[in-house]
């Protein structure tokens, strides 16, 4: 169900922005949300992506209800495109962000110096 149109892919930060202006078009920051909020209403996605995992659902399954994509797919992708769309509205260079903190990442020591979780 998550398959790709054959079409050129837009970078991450115009994706962010194409994100945040439907948002914008469909009403979501008439009244702009707190930083806390956007928090939180992530956390909300995460917990719904959970909730599918509870009820047995596999990491891959998709399913409709209403015309509607359902399924930890959805719930992660719901996460991405919240703080896609905060980046958007911020003007966060969210491409570069994600590169720098790969690039620390690869070298920081084996589990981060013995963190267990």
């Amino acid at each position: 169900m998550c398959e790709l149109k054959e079409k050129k892919r837009m970078r991450l930060n115009d994706f962010a922005e194409d994100v945040h202006q439907i948002a914008v078009e469909h009403g979501w920051w008439i009244k702009p949300p707190s930083f806390p909020e956007v928090i939180a209403l992530c956390h909300s996605e995460l917990s719904e992506a959970l909730e599918e995992y509870r009820k047995g659902k596999g990491a891959n399954e998709t399913y409709v209800i209403k015309g509607a994509p359902q399924g930890i797919p959805f719930e992660l992708a719901d996460v991405i495109l919240r703080i896609l769309d905060y980046c958007g509205h911020e003007g966060i260079d969210i491409e570069r962000c994600l590169e720098e903190k790969n690039n620390f990442n690869r070298n920081r020591t084996f589990m981060h110096g013995g963190k267990v979780i």
